[in-house]
């Protein structure tokens, strides 16, 4: 066993979300029709779905008999998709609104600019790209994140040669996962006690975002549907599992000691670990690559 530092690997980064899900062809349409994820393969009422030329981000589980999320439970806030350039999110924007769909929402966070829209199934999706890390600001030490209205004109005249019609580039990936958590007390002793996250940003009410390596934020967590929210009932619909990647066996055996070191349950396999966060969502860590997106 290597020795355990407080800190998760620099390089980890979220891997593929999976979601149960209630009609996968549905699901899958829309994923393929208004977001530009390809379906990379198909079996047994499951869908990998990635961008074209790229690694799987979206695993859709169907069970048609899942009860549905409960309102004010824990679970999926949004999962959001992380696209290289403001072109590609300008082809976003394009391809959204060329389908029929609606966005719920649009905001410029200072380290990113952001478009949010939520699936037939009432998942939420966001799908942004970063600024240049120099072009982040810091209070304290923290970073500076806000949420003010997005430049939509601007984005949407950023398309330089990209095109809507076509599917998502290759170097898409998940930049970050946010929940909906009971506390976060609990919350921040989990992703940073035993996970190894960096808290990154305390300033918005409810919330919490933490990161590896120092980015704005690899998790984010609220409050916002009550504090106290009990989870959703076992095997509903909406999100199974999110999975972080490390870059080693030795980083995912440091992650495991400090995960039971810290009083979490942990189920461990060939290459990864599984455990459930104080809200419920279950969160697998496992080896793989760790090559970061970066405008």
């Amino acid at each position: 066993m290597p020795d355990v530092t407080t800190s998760i690997d620099p390089r980890a980064r979220i891997g593929a979300v999976e979601l149960t899900v209630d009609d996968l062809d549905r699901e899958r349409e829309f994923y393929e029709r208004t977001v530009g994820l390809r379906t990379l393969a198909s079996s047994d009422g499951r869908a990998s779905m990635g961008p074209a030329g790229g690694p799987a981000i979206l695993e859709l589980v169907a069970d048609p008999g899942a009860p549905p999320r409960s309102p004010g439970t824990t679970g999926l806030f949004h999962f959001a998709i992380l696209v290289p350039t403001r072109a590609d999110l300008a082809a976003a924007l394009h391809r959204v609104g060329d389908s029929g769909w609606r966005f719920s929402g649009a905001s410029d966070h200072l380290v990113s600019e952001a478009l949010y829209l939520s699936d037939p199934e009432h998942n939420g999706v966001e799908i942004y790209r970063d600024r240049p890390r120099e072009e982040w600001d810091y209070d304290d030490g923290q970073i500076r994140m806000a949420t003010i209205a997005l430049d939509v004109a601007g984005v949407a005249g950023a398309l330089d040669g990209a095109d809507p019609a076509s599917p998502m580039t290759s170097a898409t990936r998940i930049g970050h996962v946010h929940l909906n958590v009971s506390d976060l007390v609990s919350t921040e002793s989990f992703y940073a006690g035993g996970l190894g996250l960096d808290v990154t940003v305390r300033g918005y009410p409810g919330a919490l975002f933490l990161a590896a390596g120092g980015y704005h934020h690899h998790i984010g967590a609220n409050t916002w549907v009550g504090e106290g929210a009990p989870p959703p009932p076992p095997g509903a619909l909406g999100l199974r599992r999110f999975e972080i990647l490390v870059s080693s066996s030795d980083e995912l055996e440091a992650v495991e000691k400090r995960l039971r070191g810290a009083g979490h349950e942990v189920s461990a396999d060939a290459g990864a670990i599984a455990a459930v966060d104080p809200s419920g969502n279950q969160v697998r860590v496992a080896v793989g690559c760790v090559d970061a997106l970066r405008e």
